[in-house]
């Protein structure tokens, strides 16, 4: 069986090892795989592992001996999945990998914008605004105690509610915009309207799929209900963000930070209106990359490569079955 990685630098840049799959066929590793050479490297290939290399329905078509992709990653957007189906090729992604690492970089951008560690520490080391300073202590920035804030979280699944539990034990009130029932929802999280969502919280964090209903999720209307100088941080998907109207409330005073992992379009475009607004926590799409993540994701990967070989495929997001 021939097996082709498309793209694996992002999960294993050197540091961990293909052997487990490799031992599976013939495999070949490409670090990164631009658009017209995907049919070229997958043409005979029977099984395709890729994180972010799209198979449109024209692709497929051209590859008939194609009978597996693996998405390297939870969202599988990436492929068309419907005609991926009508040619019997199944299509599997790796679901609750990231859950502790993404939750984490949750608050390491909100702990950023309420704390200040880095602009401090540049401060001290490089400034010398301590040395200088006549008393024993010196701030520049507001600090904020997030003890007794509103934590505001748009889509409780498995991301959602480790951050739900996180915030309860510093000490924020919880409160969600979901579809779940209240009896649904972790101890402690509330399940609010709409209404009271926008109007009420201090912080807001986003953890919601992709879909028709929450692209621009974030925009002029519900950024004017949010109080003035409230934060968001999204660590979900750019879209989800009307980046433009974001970067307004900024400059505006409106939203006093806004943290983000994911962009609209990535890499970032130099001209995206975030990278000029004031206020802002940016980190590359990393939160999923810890080792540890990727361990996890590599490990479940071996599986659905080696559960499809078996006859009896796992995590399948396709309808070819």
């Amino acid at each position: 069986m021939k097996i082709v990685v498309l793209d694996g630098y992002a999960l294993n840049p050197g540091d961990l090892s293909w052997d487990v799959i490799g031992g599976m066929g013939e495999m070949t590793v490409y670090e990164r795989t631009p658009a017209d050479k995907i049919i070229e490297r997958c043409g005979d290939a029977e099984v395709v592992l890729t994180n972010k290399v799209p198979f449109s329905a024209a692709t497929l078509q051209q590859l008939p001996h194609l009978k597996f992709i693996g998405v390297m990653a939870t969202g599988y957007n990436i492929i068309d999945v419907e005609a991926a189906s009508r040619q019997g090729i199944v299509v599997t992604n790796i679901p609750a990998y990231s859950t502790a690492s993404v939750a984490q970089t949750v608050f390491a951008l909100l702990m950023s914008i309420t704390n200040r560690v880095e602009h401090y520490t540049q401060q001290i080391t490089q400034e010398g605004k301590w040395t200088k300073n006549p008393d024993f202590c010196y701030w520049d920035t507001p600090l904020v105690e997030l003890d007794q804030k509103r934590l505001g979280i748009v889509g409780v699944g498995g991301i959602g509610s480790r951050v739900a539990q996180i915030a309860l034990a510093i000490g924020m009130e919880v409160v969600a915009l979901t579809s779940k029932t209240q009896e649904a929802l972790l101890q402690g999280i509330k399940k609010v309207d709409e209404d009271e969502f926008w109007h009420s919280c201090d912080v807001f964090t986003l953890h919601c799929p992709l879909t028709p209903s929450t692209q621009h999720l974030i925009n002029i209307t519900s950024l004017s209900k949010m109080k003035h100088g409230a934060i968001v941080i999204n660590t979900s998907r750019g879209p989800v963000v009307d980046e433009q109207a974001v970067a307004d409330a900024l400059k505006s005073g409106q939203l006093a930070a806004f943290g983000a992992d994911v962009l609209s379009t990535e890499p970032a475009t130099v001209d995206n209106p975030l990278l000029h607004a004031p206020n802002i926590y940016l980190t590359p799409h990393i939160a999923w990359a810890t080792r540890e993540a990727r361990l996890r994701l590599l490990a479940i990967l071996e599986e659905n490569v080696r559960a499809f070989i078996a006859g009896h495929p796992q995590n399948v997001v396709s309808n070819s079955l």
